[in-house]
């Protein structure tokens, strides 16, 4: 891994390195989580190729893991506006829309992705979230139920429905979720349970 690692920086450190290393190099730092490293790789191609979609949206990834949610906010806009249809960028966008506590503009972020892809699933689960924000629990439910409906084993969709019982304190159905995340999320269920259901 680590010389893995050494090759990609060394493919990166020639007088004129291509764009394409050093985009691995800047993913490689990102599994590794060595942010400010992978967002200096993506602004050398930025600065070469100021509209490269994916070094967009993988600068905002790092922003994003890094706490600098306006600066990875500000890449989404970018990405959404260069490829209308690229999903993975809504739904980050929703997210930290959401995170700055602008549900409205994250409400329409995601719907946008929907109207995109009417199954794209993690849309529906953020949607869910600003839809709870918002005080609007009929709708977070449908969303829930419709991310459900499009993948009835996701962790995610799950864990959504959790949050929601618990937010509503419907118990019944919490303990019925938590038996179902004992498979798809141990640690999740694991807390669930201790706090909620073991004397």
């Amino acid at each position: 891994m680590k010389n893995d690692l050494e090759q990609l920086e060394a493919a990166v450190n020639v007088s004129d390195p291509l764009s394409e290393d050093r985009y691995e190099l800047a993913l490689a730092y990102i599994d590794r989580e060595r942010y400010s490293e992978a967002i200096a790789q993506l602004d050398a191609i930025l600065v070469m190729s100021r509209n490269h979609v994916n070094a967009l949206y993988s600068r905002s990834i790092a922003h994003m893991s890094s706490g600098h949610y306006r600066q990875a906010g500000n890449d989404l806009l970018r990405v959404v506006t260069l490829d209308r249809a690229f999903l993975p960028a809504y739904k980050s966008l929703g997210y930290i829309q959401l995170t700055l506590g602008k549900e409205e503009a994250a409400v329409k972020t995601l719907q946008k992705a929907i109207a995109i892809d009417p199954d794209y699933v993690d849309a529906y689960c953020v949607l869910s979230d600003a839809f709870m924000d918002l005080g609007r629990n009929d709708e977070a439910l449908e969303m829930i139920n419709k991310a459900l409906e499009l993948d009835p084993e996701g962790e995610e969709p799950h864990c959504k429905m959790a949050m929601y019982c618990l937010a509503r304190g419907d118990f019944k159905r919490l303990r019925a979720e938590q038996e179902i995340l004992q498979r798809l999320n141990p640690d999740l269920a694991g807390q669930i349970g201790s706090l909620f259901f073991e004397q």
